[in-house]
């Protein structure tokens, strides 16, 4: 496992944003994990969370003109990691939707950038794969290509059908999906840590019974 990954892991856990117990997912799936994005809400947390979003998607191999942020999760989220690559001398356009067209002042569904080229959407998990479709749906209305997707977790599980969401999206749209961390990255994250290994068999039978 990179350096960032693991520092990412570490991040998201003493920010409590990664938990390790007995949960619930949307789907019914009792879970011995949980990963809560909206943790990430203040001004230094964004800040970290943009340089790791940053990190992975020059990490990646996916060839990006501009970023866009699906409302509203990925709002902040695609701002933080353009603000991040600026930093790191890349400086590329954003933009967002709204979910409602706006008929007066600037008009239409995108604001920030047009939306041009090799646009990269930004988010933080893919579960049903609603946000994406829209999304890439939205950038090529506008004559844009949706070079790939680019999310905090994945968590490496099936969704209604045997694949993972995320596979699901890479078939179905042929764009690749980039993650800071995935599953597999946790579980070697718990072997590292000695005061969060006892939760390492709980996920590993997890992963043996939902995943993809």
């Amino acid at each position: 496992m990179s350096d960032f990954r693991q520092a990412f892991l570490a991040f998201c856990v003493a920010r409590d944003v990664l938990r390790f117990g007995d949960f619930v997912t949307k789907a019914g799936r009792k879970t011995p994990y949980f990963f809560n994005a909206g943790l990430f809400n203040d001004g230094e947390s964004l800040r970290r969370l943009g340089a790791f979003y940053a990190e992975a998607l020059l990490a990646s191999d996916m060839a990006c003109d501009q970023l866009f942020g699906p409302a509203y999760k990925g709002i902040p989220l695609a701002s933080a990691t353009a603000i991040a690559l600026a930093e790191k001398g890349h400086n590329l356009p954003w933009s967002f939707n709204r979910k409602e067209a706006k008929d007066h002042g600037e008009g239409g569904s995108v604001v920030g950038a047009p939306l041009k080229g090799r646009v990269v959407i930004v988010d933080d998990v893919i579960t049903a794969g609603t946000s994406v479709r829209e999304s890439v749906e939205l950038i090529r209305s506008h004559g844009a290509s949706a070079a790939g997707v680019l999310i905090a977790l994945d968590r490496m599980e099936r969704g209604t059908g045997t694949s993972s969401a995320v596979a699901e999206v890479r078939e179905r749209y042929g764009i690749p999906v980039t993650a800071i961390a995935t599953l597999d990255d946790v579980m070697a994250f718990l072997g590292a840590r000695a005061d969060l290994a006892r939760w390492r068999d709980a996920v590993d039978a997890y992963r043996a019974q939902y995943g993809a």
